[in-house]
């Protein structure tokens, strides 16, 4: 489900940036949910992450499972708030996604679109296309590794949030923070 923007314009496929929101973009909340706008914290790196991806080519989609819906801890139309103060928040930054996608289902709910399945993935290529060739997905969970292996992306493991709980990363590449993977994947503009 697209939480931001309301309408999207479709452009040419390029390499899309698939980010996880909840550890990668914006600090999680220890044992609980971000259930309000004002409880969004972005990590000191991101805006500037986001700026040098965004320079160097990549369409910037954030991919995030949003449990908290299913399980009744706030309403689907909070969950989309929370998700467009994201994008405010990171304007306010001076930087910026292109898009913001979400599950609210849980994890029981056996949909297409909940991490590690590509539902989500899908539903950003349909409105506006990715190169995939190029694409990569970053988190900093399990799912979401495994997420890039089921769309067949690359995945990266970014070391904040609850990267502890990867694993082995499944021969991944691991990042201290989106700002190191940012300075380490290719300049499409470069080529």
């Amino acid at each position: 489900m697209r939480a931001w923007p309301a309408r999207l314009v479709r452009r040419a496929p390029r390499p899309t940036a698939f980010l996880d929101r909840d550890g990668v973009l914006n600090h999680n909340r220890a044992g609980s949910y971000v259930t309000e706008p004002g409880q969004l914290k972005i990590y000191a790196a991101v805006p500037a992450a986001l700026r040098l991806l965004a320079r160097k080519g990549y369409r910037l989609v954030v991919v995030t499972n949003q449990s908290a819906v299913a399980r009744g801890y706030m309403p689907l139309a909070r969950a989309k708030a929370i998700n467009r103060r994201l994008a405010a928040l990171l304007k306010a930054a001076g930087a910026g996604v292109d898009a913001v996608y979400f599950c609210p289902h849980g994890p029981a709910g056996g949909c297409r679109c909940r991490k590690p399945e590509p539902g989500l993935i899908e539903e950003a290529n349909r409105d506006c296309p990715a190169d995939m060739a190029g694409s990569f997905v970053a988190g900093d969970k399990r799912s979401d590794l495994e997420l890039g292996r089921k769309a067949g992306l690359k995945a990266f493991l970014v070391r904040t949030g609850q990267w502890r709980s990867a694993g082995k990363a499944h021969g991944a590449r691991e990042f201290s923070n989106l700002l190191a993977l940012a300075r380490a994947v290719p300049d499409l503009k470069g080529k």
